[in-house]
């Protein structure tokens, strides 16, 4: 693949990633409590941390999405968003393994479901799955086009390869 077709890939993967995080993070900042009994829901931390968790986890989502919309540290924001995604996929299983029936809450309240229905986590695991391949994509290939890396690096928005 001839480095220009990369660079407008890796701007579309870069801007997918980015919306991801930027309506995860707006899902829930609306109501940072329901976010802590969203984290609460896994059974895998203490109350007062999964509240505190649930409180920053809208913010560092809008943070990724930011960076990753502007295109600036986007090598790091790509590596927090693999960490992150791995933390959420691993939270997923645990949650499946214990026989726990909950709403992941990744785009939204989340939380315990009610009697009667069940949860989705082999859709939710390959969603992140998906959203782990733009990640390592982006790890593997951080320079796209029109970002403020390049900007920053002096590279061209569009360069001459053939």
């Amino acid at each position: 693949m001839n480095g220009k077709l990369l660079r407008w890939l890796g701007l579309a993967v870069r801007l997918g990633l980015a919306a991801v995080w930027l309506y995860a993070g707006a899902s829930k900042v609306g109501d940072l409590a329901a976010s802590g009994r969203a984290v609460h829901a896994y059974q895998v931390l203490p109350y007062d941390v999964s509240v505190v968790v649930g409180a920053v986890l809208p913010f560092v989502e809008l943070a990724l999405g930011v960076l990753l919309l502007l295109g600036l540290a986007t090598r790091l924001a790509a590596g927090f968003s693999a960490a992150l995604l791995l933390v959420f996929i691993a939270g997923i299983v645990s949650a499946w393994s214990r026989g726990l029936a909950i709403d992941c809450g990744c785009f939204g309240s989340g939380g315990e479901l009610p009697a009667g229905q069940s949860p989705s986590y082999l859709p939710e695991i390959l969603r992140d799955v998906g959203f782990l391949a733009l990640a390592g994509f982006l790890l593997i290939w951080p320079r796209t086009a029109v970002s403020l890396d390049g900007v920053l690096t002096g590279e061209p928005v569009e360069d001459n390869d053939e």
